[in-house]
């Protein structure tokens, strides 16, 4: 799982790239919650297809999440 000690010794590089994963997590879960709770949002969609949209986002989110907390250093 996540550690921490194994965080304070990746390089910088590697730094970045995790905390712009969990930039990128936000971003899908964000989006996800916004297209099912929006009710008057600025493009013409079914909501039944605006439902179904946000909650593949947020699956998406929590798949992308998973794999950037338990990927092995190479």
């Amino acid at each position: 799982m996540f550690d921490f000690n194994t965080f304070k010794q990746k390089s910088p590089q590697q730094r970045f790239l995790f905390i712009l994963g969990l930039v990128m997590f936000a971003m899908y879960l964000v989006l996800g919650v916004a297209l099912i709770f929006w009710k008057d949002i600025p493009f013409d969609i079914k909501p039944t297809y605006r439902i179904l949209f946000g909650v593949l986002l947020i699956v998406y989110a929590g798949i992308r999440f998973f794999r950037l907390i338990n990927q092995k250093d190479n």
